[in-house]
């Protein structure tokens, strides 16, 4: 089938779509190229803004899956106006005109960043979605505007996926996992800020997957689905960080704990992703570090601002306010 990803670029899409050209379907991507291109070659490129797409540009794609904007916390609190832009109106709009374009099927990428600060048990889809903060709010609005569009004829999948890590050919170094696994490298060291908080975690290729059997389920089912590979304290991330790296190094690996207050703390059930989906994750912490150590090489330049989400975007927000100016000079000139 011809799908079309907005933001397909990025650390996700860039292990997604490889597997998607590899069963047969047809991929365009629009993108703004933030973090650079890592796309097999035949992989259609639209360079524009969302918001600059019509319903025509969305003629004859069968689906449309959203994996642009912000993606963490640090970004959103950055710039939180952006943030909402990007984060909530942007996927409304693309769920707006891909309906008017007859699209079957769109895909929006969620997270379980919707369900705030809990107490110690599992959640649901069911369960209330409380975050109080830029991004888990933003999320939470892009996937309800998505999904009130959904009827007989638009199916609306929303993917509320964990914290995701791994090699990417889009490498980022600002996920928990990698984090860790970067300073374990480089520091023989590892920080933990706060050990009692849990994470639900997704290796990338388990989110591929998730994305995978959304986009060739039937087209009666809708919805929301939690997705991670499993639920960890960031106290035992760390230590089967360690051990992983320890094991295939040699070397001993420091851990230093903190006790610093985090606003995120939630474990999630995916059993509607395996029943609905048939989603059913491969990956384990240790599989993740694996994966990271055999692709070492390619991302050992530990220091890159590309695999630092916020501190790409704050090199464009520096960009964007310089080209303002140079506007409003010449306006009032």
């Amino acid at each position: 089938m011809k799908i079309l990803i907005a933001g397909g670029a990025g650390y996700v899409g860039s292990v997604l779509i490889p597997e998607l050209l590899d069963r047969g379907h047809a991929v365009d991507v629009v993108e703004l190229f933030w973090f650079g291109n890592h796309l097999p070659g035949q992989v259609g490129i639209v360079e524009r803004d969302i918001f600059d797409l019509s319903v025509r540009d969305l003629s004859g794609y069968e689906q449309v899956i959203f994996l642009a904007g912000l993606s963490n916390d640090p970004m959103a609190d950055f710039s939180p106006a952006r943030n909402f832009i990007f984060n909530a109106a942007a996927p409304a709009y693309l769920a707006y005109i891909a309906k008017k374009a007859h699209v079957k099927r769109y895909i929006y990428a969620s997270s379980c960043s919707v369900y705030g600060y809990t107490e110690n048990e599992l959640y649901d889809e069911t369960r209330p979605a409380i975050s109080a903060y830029p991004y888990g709010i933003s999320k939470l609005q892009g996937e309800k505007a998505a999904l009130q569009l959904q009827d007989g004829t638009f199916s609306v999948i929303s993917l509320r996926k964990g914290t995701a890590c791994g090699y990417s050919p889009r490498m980022r170094l600002d996920l928990i996992i990698n984090t860790m696994f970067k300073t374990a490298m480089r520091d023989r060291a590892i920080t933990v800020s706060n050990p009692a908080i849990w994470r639900p975690i997704v290796s990338i290729h388990d989110a591929a997957s998730a994305y995978v059997r959304a986009v060739e389920a039937s087209y009666e089912i809708s919805g929301v689905f939690n997705i991670a590979s499993g639920n960890y304290t960031v106290a035992e991330v760390a230590d089967r960080v360690r051990r992983s790296v320890e094991e295939h190094t040699g070397w001993k690996i420091s851990l230093e704990i903190k006790s610093i207050a985090d606003i995120r703390n939630y474990k999630v059930m995916i059993q509607r992703a395996q029943n609905v989906l048939s989603f059913h994750p491969q990956d384990s912490i240790q599989s993740i570090v694996t994966n990271l150590l055999e692709n070492k090489a390619k991302f050992q330049d530990w220091d890159n601002p590309l695999y630092y989400n916020i501190e790409r975007l704050k090199q464009l927000e520096a960009g964007w306010n310089a080209a303002a100016r140079k506007l409003t000079a010449v306006a009032a000139s």
